[in-house]
């Protein structure tokens, strides 16, 4: 089986794709963030993408949504399955998860053995939700919409009004617009206050 590990922490991965190897004898292609993830997924096929969720770049959650879209149209078998792996067990990282149709979320402190019957049940065909995080999705609904929640991200990261027109491909204006409206959306003292709000429900 070919997997696609996504995730910036390198010891971490390193370790985690070592064991997937020996353990699991498969071969496993390491990604350090989502931005390189995505390149990879754009220049072959995997059977398993298997990824963090706080990455630079793309997040785990922005990758899983967009590999969605673009395999509405494959049948099962060519499906590249999906999994979280994440130490992060916020409510509105399960939901979103959820809602973009992950075939697993799996935290990190889970033993290896678990993470390879889980990997194994996946790719068989089943679904992988641990009970625990399953009722975090009963919270409370992400307010921001994806403009307004891409721009609080690229806040978060130190990012300038100017960084992120660009980033984003829109006026400055339009962005300050989109930052002013999460800040009343969240009622927060400023645009560093609302992310910390959204971070911590697991929003952005």
């Amino acid at each position: 089986m070919n997997i696609l590990f996504a995730e910036d922490q390198a010891i971490l991965r390193s370790t985690l794709a070592t064991l997937l190897r020996m353990l699991g004898q498969h071969q496993v292609t390491e990604a350090q963030d989502g931005q390189q993830a995505r390149q990879l997924l754009r220049q072959q096929h995997f059977d398993l993408l298997l990824t963090d969720i706080e990455m630079p770049g793309f997040s785990g959650l922005e990758l899983v949504e967009i590999l969605q879209q673009e395999q509405q149209h494959k049948a099962e078998r060519q499906r590249c399955k999906l999994m979280i792996l994440t130490t992060f067990s916020r409510a509105g990282y399960v939901r979103r998860a959820l809602q973009a149709g992950v075939d697993g979320f799996v935290l990190k402190d889970s033993p290896a053995t678990e993470l390879l019957t889980a990997i194994d049940k996946v790719m068989a065909g089943g679904k992988v939700i641990a009970p625990e995080l399953a009722m975090l999705a009963l919270g409370q609904d992400n307010p921001l919409h994806d403009k307004e929640r891409r721009a609080l991200r690229l806040c978060s990261e130190g990012k300038s009004t100017s960084d992120i027109a660009a980033m984003l491909f829109l006026a400055e204006g339009t962005v300050r617009n989109y930052l002013s409206d999460a800040i009343n959306k969240l009622d927060a003292a400023n645009r560093v206050d609302a992310a910390r709000i959204a971070r911590q429900r697991g929003w952005l």
